[in-house]
């Protein structure tokens, strides 16, 4: 019996290859949030919203191409890639910012919205 080899252990490669695509996409996004706040001048708000939305975006697409990859548990997946994408990002924020971190509300709420994001990316694939 052949066994279906989506569902076999854990696709690190392409965890790391989605992983990858989602901060791909997060620069460029922000690269074009920079362009639009120097020649526009958006207020804090809206730069945080729009921050927001990206990060959100970007876990979805990269859940979504995880999901359609494993085949099953999509959305465990999706959990899974929305999870690093943050802890990555909380990480690499941690050593920019030489250890100043604070953890409040607001990190937990960009846990969830990332980890939902993947989550939601993994069960629409």
């Amino acid at each position: 019996m052949e066994q279906n080899p989506k569902t076999e252990g854990i696709p690190a490669g392409f965890l790391v290859k989605s992983l990858l695509f989602s901060y791909i996409l997060t620069a460029l996004l922000l690269a074009l949030l920079a362009f639009l706040l120097y020649k526009l001048g958006l207020d804090e708000k809206s730069v945080s919203i729009s921050m927001i939305a990206i990060y959100v975006v970007c876990t979805f697409f990269g859940g979504f191409i995880m999901g359609k990859k494993t085949g099953s548990r999509r959305f465990l997946w999706g959990l899974l890639t929305g999870t690093l994408y943050f802890l990555v990002l909380a990480v690499v924020s941690l050593c920019a910012g030489k250890g100043n971190i604070q953890v409040g509300s607001s990190f937990f709420t960009t846990l969830a919205l990332c980890a939902g994001g993947g989550m939601l990316g993994g069960m629409v694939s």
